[in-house]
């Protein structure tokens, strides 16, 4: 029998620890009162996140929509997308801005051919999807950048634009929302250009073979986080507004958009 884990990599900068970490004792306690024996004692920060999602333990954790389409689907069950406070966001969706250096001449996109990209991760929808498609749109199915970089996170590739290693990235609205507020220094040297399209957002999933009577515990438990006034300053730390519940057709926004990419003869972004 596999370990039970849990884990919510995506927004876990340091300053947010505190509050993610909140979130886990009122979710694993709430999973004991109702009998559960195996419950992580704490999230899992150890692991990388294709592994946390993949884990056939899993109790909780927050994914990305692109891989959950993708290599997840069918391996996990969606439990609640976030909503969150910030610009760019609408209920339960959410696009990426399109960042650039603070002086940049540069006006829209089309203006940054044979120009320098930074991405996140090749399987990242806010990173890599929302911004494959957008450029799809003007690439004429031929590479459009002279180069794309992968740093290995949104702040990485916020950081090679700032210190101009790169010239342009697509940058998630809650990450960029959260740094403005962490590392206002690191965005002020950034301006944005614009955004990409939105699509259903960051969900919690849990394994597949979670029961519904769990999925159903873990989707109250989350929403006592945001409808206790004791738990407001989590909300208020992770810009939480709210829980969603979505189907997985909720997420073909996704795949329309790679769809889309692929169609126009642009099927990686370069």
């Amino acid at each position: 029998m596999s370990r039970p884990i849990a884990g919510f990599p995506m927004y876990d900068f340091a300053p947010l620890q505190a509050a993610n970490d909140a979130i886990w004792h009122l979710v694993a306690t709430r999973l004991r009162e109702a009998g559960h024996g195996a419950v992580p004692a704490a999230l899992d920060r150890s692991r990388t996140i294709d592994r946390l999602w993949q884990d056939p333990g899993l109790v909780l954790a927050q994914s990305c929509g692109y891989p959950l389409m993708t290599s997840l689907l069918g391996r996990v069950r969606l439990v609640a997308t976030p909503c969150y406070r910030a610009a760019g966001c609408s209920g339960a969706s959410w696009g990426s801005a399109l960042v650039v250096r603070a002086d940049e001449a540069g006006q829209d996109l089309a203006g940054f051919r044979r120009r320098r990209c930074a991405a996140n991760q090749p399987h990242s929808n806010t990173g890599m999807n929302l911004l494959r498609a957008a450029v799809a749109e003007l690439a004429d199915g031929r590479p459009f950048f002279s180069s794309v970089t992968w740093t290995g996170s949104h702040r990485g590739s916020l950081a090679l634009v700032a210190e101009g290693a790169a010239d342009l990235a697509a940058i998630d609205a809650v990450t960029l929302a959260h740094l403005a507020r962490i590392e206002p220094a690191l965005v002020g040297q950034t301006r944005i250009l614009g955004w990409t399209a939105a699509t259903a957002g960051l969900p919690f999933i849990a394994a597949a073979d979670t029961d519904d009577a769990t999925i159903a515990l873990l989707r109250r438990a989350l929403g006592e986080i945001v409808t206790d006034p004791a738990h407001r300053w989590i909300c208020e730390a992770l810009l939480l507004d709210r829980f969603e519940i979505l189907q997985e057709a909720d997420y073909d926004g996704v795949m329309a958009l790679e769809r889309r990419a692929l169609a126009l003869g642009y099927p990686e972004l370069a």
